[in-house]
């Protein structure tokens, strides 16, 4: 069956992306959004922690480390609203504390009242709420894996699918609102290892000396799990990478302005890797694989 949308489309549709921190948002499928937001789609984040415990990155914001919890709530807050303006998305707090990133060997135990401990059942049911109020035909999420072995990051996986399942089901906790049936679930795939190497070979042919840190990048890409087969869909964003970047940026205590993220020439990045990368793990329509846009099969009736 071929796809039945494009981006001429005039039907409209909603997204809701799940993500685990302020700042995910911005690192994973941030400029598909941007697109879907200028072509007249509802495109909304759900964010389930405030991201209270995520390590500063940037230099010029170290010394926020010393203020304590309290203070990066705040801060990340104002982060996440301005990242949310620059793409144009709707956006909503889940509010669950972040569980931190445990490291060490052996690594300690999870903060108690963090997001990773909660209970699934009823954190899946605030998801749900979220998804028959809003009414999305497709949700944005992580796989089995969160993209990375975050423990907020599984936790968001697990209660999205089970959201997934349950938002359309009349007898699952009625008053919760009416039953919401979603068309397609995906997962993001942000952290490409091709198109990382792949970047950093077009620079390296171009005559660019690669920095240090970029070269550390690569060498920690290269340790995740090939995931490129697991790709279903890639839609061609280059033109939103802009917006992309300028929201990540607006996450200053999570990301350095002149780190390893940024250090690729913008239009050698739209000629090198033009799109974003998902994965469509659930659908209850029929679209043609390999898809080029997330709404492919929905029609006027969805």
């Amino acid at each position: 069956m071929s796809e039945k949308t494009s981006s001429a489309d005039t039907q409209r549709y909603r997204l809701l992306a799940i993500h685990a921190h302020p700042d995910d948002e911005s690192s994973k499928g941030a400029a598909t959004m941007a697109r879907y937001v200028d072509e007249g789609h509802r495109v909304k984040v759900l964010t389930c922690t405030g991201g209270e415990r995520g390590d500063i990155l940037n230099p010029e914001m170290q010394e926020l480390a010393e203020q304590g919890i309290g203070e990066m709530i705040e801060v990340r807050r104002e982060e996440m609203a301005q990242a949310a303006s620059i793409l144009g998305v709707e956006h909503e707090w889940l509010g669950y504390v972040d569980s931190g990133l445990p490291e060490g060997d052996p690594k300690p135990p999870l903060p108690e009242g963090c997001f990773a401990l909660e209970d699934t059942d009823e954190v899946t049911q605030n998801v749900v709420r979220v998804v028959r109020e809003f009414r999305p035909h497709v949700i944005i999420t992580y796989d089995e894996y969160g993209g990375y072995p975050h423990p907020d990051h599984i936790k968001v996986h697990a209660v999205s699918v089970r959201a997934w399942e349950a938002a359309g089901d009349p007898n699952y906790h009625p008053e919760l609102g009416e039953p919401w049936e979603v068309k397609k679930l995906y997962y993001t795939h942000g952290f490409i290892r091709e198109r990382f190497e792949n970047l950093a070979t077009a620079m390296y042919e171009r005559g660019a000396q690669l920095p240090e840190q970029v070269l550390q990048h690569l060498e920690m890409w290269r340790q995740l799990p090939d995931i490129f087969s697991r790709v279903t869909t890639r839609v061609n964003v280059a033109d939103w990478f802009e917006r992309r970047d300028d929201a990540l940026r607006a996450h200053r205590t999570q990301i350095d302005p002149k780190g390893a993220f940024f250090l690729a020439d913008m239009d050698l990045q739209k000629q090198v890797w033009p799109t974003e990368e998902f994965e469509l793990a659930q659908s209850r329509v029929s679209s043609e694989l390999p898809e080029t846009e997330l709404f492919a099969g929905l029609s006027e009736a969805d």
